[in-house]
């Protein structure tokens, strides 16, 4: 079997190269038209664009509350927390980017009662100017953390090529991932944007450790060293993914911060698998090849 999969992958690595570039090409053309439609890369929530986040601790029906207050404030944004073991409601958590005090005023209408923050609710609201100064410092974090390691890279391997294949995979990951965050309508939170950043050092550990076997590793076939970098780098990626999916059941219930943090991590460890394992895995061997 390793025979026939070995010798597949001699006749087919380049041709395997065009899934991740077709890929990447979607990904640059929904993000230009989600630009252009929506004036930014992806959908933001109230800690980024400012407005109101009230937690009202008391049962309420989720669906007439939106039902009726949609009309009312803008932007409703309506999620439920649940006791884990019970799974009854523990609080309701109401996001809009309308004032603090309308907003108080349209849901004590509709609860017929009045509240209390730090009794029976919390109001936090957050001014549009902070907001968008978080969001520009978070962004300016990403980019000067992703050219610090690239600027690593470059100097651990000291090769254009195989460098600059760990930086393009490293980049679709996170790319690829903010693609699928936007497809599926995920409000990006200030947490949302440091998962982003965790991203970096989840993508980029599986590729350094597969550059490094293929270049500083003698003695031994092509094929052989990418497959022992494929089982230790598959059971580093697998038991990641597999503790971040088993944490997102637990938390989904309760926080809404760890399981948008949880969420983009599970979805950028999966798109790892696929740009390290044919993406970086295909230009290596293609410019090992090409060397000898």
């Amino acid at each position: 079997m390793k025979t026939k999969i070995s010798n597949f992958h001699d006749k087919n690595y380049k041709l395997l190269l065009l899934i991740p570039a077709i890929l990447l090409v979607f990904s640059f053309i929904y993000l230009g038209v989600f630009y252009s439609n929506n004036g930014d890369f992806m959908y933001k929530d109230v800690s980024l664009t400012g407005g109101t986040s009230v937690t009202i601790y008391d049962s309420v029906n989720a669906e007439e509350l939106e039902l009726a207050i949609s009309s009312q404030l803008e932007d409703v944004s309506i999620r439920q927390a649940y006791d884990l073991i019970t799974r009854e409601q523990i609080s309701l958590e109401i996001e809009t980017r309308s004032d603090k005090d309308y907003t108080k005023q349209v849901l004590e209408d509709f609860l017929g009662y009045e509240l209390i923050p730090g009794t029976n609710s919390d109001f936090v609201f957050t001014g549009s100017s902070l907001s968008e100064s978080f969001y520009s410092q978070l962004l300016i974090a990403i980019l000067f953390a992703f050219i610090f390691m690239a600027i690593v890279v470059f100097i651990l391997f000291r090769t254009l090529i195989p460098s600059t294949a760990v930086i393009i995979s490293a980049f679709a990951d996170i790319l690829m991932t903010l693609v699928f965050v936007d497809l599926i309508g995920m409000k990006m939170s200030t947490a949302g944007i440091v998962a982003f950043l965790m991203l970096i050092g989840y993508s980029v550990d599986t590729d350094i450790l597969l550059t490094t076997r293929l270049l500083k590793r003698h003695g031994a076939s092509v094929n052989s060293k990418i497959y022992g970098a494929f089982k230790t780098g598959i059971t580093m990626t697998l038991t990641s993914l597999l503790a971040v999916l088993l944490a997102l059941f637990v938390v989904r219930s309760f926080s809404i911060v760890l399981t948008q943090i949880f969420t983009i991590l599970a979805i950028g460890l999966g798109f790892d698998i696929l740009n390290t394992w044919i993406t970086n895995v295909s230009i290596l061997k293609w410019y090992i090849k090409s060397k000898k």
